[in-house]
């Protein structure tokens, strides 16, 4: 019976190597098929029954395929922003549509896996690849970030509209010039180039400007006041004095200088918080003795009598010299902007965003009020304009409220980091409040040839509401969309799972597989990495398989010729007979 098994373990051969040939030629055809898998060829002995090892032979042959699953193919890149490729251990999770209602897919629920990443966006939205598998993912919420379900489902970007977000923030960085040049500054003259209140109709900075000592001049000094003519009056902040004709000590009612001093402290010093005195001049001084603040004013005015000549000086030449206190406003009003513009310097500007996403500008200056050359402290304050068509008294700048304070080698002493905006409306546009950061050296005062200030840093983090122009894959799986509004949003996740056999995976049509009891389910948190607007090749060697191609052939010719061999046997056994 040897010659017949012969015969018969010949045949199992050629279909053994007719099997390998088969794989051979499949892997040759898909040596550029993306992410295809090579398959091997292993063959099984078959070992005939016998009772003793001395009587087994050699037996049959079958042969069975061997897959590549877990060998990586080369990454290549692609010129598409949706390809993408699975560097390492991974595959990812696509399901093909049962049916169609109209172009819409109608899906079941049942997951595949590949590895073929060449997906592109659809009419209806969808990411598909080149084998018709559509891609799962988690979508991300594009306001806040954060996945909106654990379940991946087919992804679908379709008319996404991105909601407008107000500006919260602003990262700001400039170096203010040692000496500023603004339009009011000139080189000989001592302090131009700081910001001067007096010049203001209300006080724009942070502090307020104390009054100065009021002294009444006239033409001539004083010397006696003559009262016989009637009462003299004097208004004093508010405060009444009255000389009458009988209070002098000199005959016919004259007031020596020292009466007139004696009576104006007398009667009205303490209730006014004024003194007076006379100078070396013999001129009235009248002293303001409180404190410096909101509301302090001293004057000398109406001098009413018919003998107010005598005084030596007449109502129309009598002056109160000094000013009055100016408080702190922190606001630039529409008839002190030119004023304002002249004394500063630009600050940089940015367009913000309210909640509903209408922009406006925000526009800054910077005015240097104090100078060590001044006696103080390089001193500068910071403004944003609320108001760009103000006239009159309406607000068109407002102070920030911070004294930023410069030491010797140009740097803020305090560091001044954060500085909140409260209430900030521009041009009638409510944008909210602000936070300006500026992390420790991003504000500075070195030395400007041109005296200018140098923008560094001015970004904000608003923007109006925007619609989906375009998808791309990061390198950690997320899917960015661009929308009109040039932002930039993560709008899904690309999960990844692995398999603890992957070669027992079941291998479908297109690159696609799906789980075996061999295989084992799918496993989240697989090691691999998705590789944005890349590919990944087939790792089918095409030299490889020419060699094995050869020996294939050569197998099944060596078979070819033992059926011959053993029918020339079996015919010259049949000759026998004859």
């Amino acid at each position: 019976m040897g010659l017949f098994n012969a015969l018969t373990a010949a045949v199992g051969g050629l279909q053994a190597q007719s099997f390998a040939i088969q794989n051979i030629s499949g892997n040759i055809a898909n040596s550029q098929t993306i992410a295809y898998k090579d398959i091997n060829t292993s063959f099984l002995d078959l070992v005939s029954a016998a009772s003793v090892p001395t009587q087994q032979v050699a037996g049959g042959v079958v042969a069975y395929s061997t897959a590549t699953n877990n060998v990586q193919g080369a990454i290549q890149q692609a010129t598409s922003g949706t390809d993408m490729a699975v560097n390492g251990d991974g595959y990812f999770i696509v399901q093909s549509p049962l049916s169609f209602s109209g172009n819409t897919p109608i899906f079941g629920g049942v997951n595949s896996y590949t590895r073929r990443g060449d997906f592109q966006l659809d009419a209806q939205g969808y990411l598909v690849n080149g084998a018709g598998y559509y891609l799962e993912g988690l979508p991300i919420d594009p306001t806040t970030g954060v996945p909106t379900g654990s379940v991946p489902a087919p992804l679908q970007f379709q008319s996404n509209f991105l909601p407008a977000s107000a500006t919260t923030a602003i990262q700001y960085g400039i170096n203010l010039p040692t000496n500023p040049v603004t339009n009011a500054f000139k080189a000989s003259v001592p302090n131009s180039e700081l910001l001067n209140p007096t010049n203001f109709s209300q006080n724009p900075t942070n502090d307020p400007v104390p009054a100065t000592n009021a002294v009444v001049t006239g033409t001539a000094a004083l010397n006696s006041i003559d009262a016989s003519g009637g009462a003299i009056t004097f208004d004093i902040n508010g405060q009444t004095v009255t000389l009458s004709t009988t209070g002098g000590s000199g005959a016919n009612g004259i007031y020596s200088p020292s009466d007139l001093v004696s009576a104006i402290n007398t009667q009205v010093g303490s209730s006014a918080q004024v003194s007076a005195s006379l100078n070396g001049n013999g001129d009235l001084v009248i002293t303001s003795t409180n404190t410096p603040g909101a509301g302090d004013s001293v004057t000398v005015n109406n001098f009413s009598s018919g003998n107010a000549t005598q005084l030596g000086f007449s109502t129309a030449t009598a002056t109160a010299s000094g000013t009055n206190a100016q408080p702190a406003t922190g606001q630039v009003v529409g008839s002190d902007v030119s004023t304002f513009v002249d004394e500063s310097i630009d600050g940089g500007s940015i367009t913000v965003y309210n909640g509903a996403g209408s922009p406006a500008s925000l526009q800054f200056r910077w005015a240097k009020v104090d100078s060590v050359a001044a006696g103080g402290q390089d001193t500068w304050e910071l403004f944003y304009q609320t108001d760009s068509t103000a006239t009159g008294s309406t607000v068109a700048w407002q102070n920030a409220g911070q004294d930023f304070v410069f030491d010797a080698s140009g740097k803020l002493s305090p560091a001044i980091t954060t500085l909140t905006l409260n209430n900030v409306t521009l041009n009638g546009n409510v944008i909210g409040n602000l936070t300006v950061n500026s992390p420790v050296g991003s504000i500075t005062q070195f030395a400007s040839t041109s005296g200018n200030s140098t923008v560094n840093n001015l970004q904000q983090n608003g923007y109006a509401a925007g619609q989906l122009q375009g998808i791309a894959v990061g390198a950690n799986g997320d899917i960015t969309g661009t929308f009109s509004n040039g932002q930039s949003v993560a709008l899904a996740n690309i999960p990844l799972v692995h398999f603890n056999s992957p070669n027992n995976l079941k291998s479908l049509d297109g690159g696609a597989y799906q789980e075996t009891a061999e295989s084992g389910p799918a496993l989240s948190g697989a090691s691999g990495q998705i590789v944005g607007q890349s590919l990944e090749g087939s790792n089918a060697d095409i030299a490889t398989e020419f060699t094995k191609l050869i020996v294939t052939q050569q197998a099944y010719s060596a078979n070819t010729k033992v059926i011959t061999t053993a029918n020339q046997m079996s015919q010259d056994l049949l000759n026998i007979i004859r």
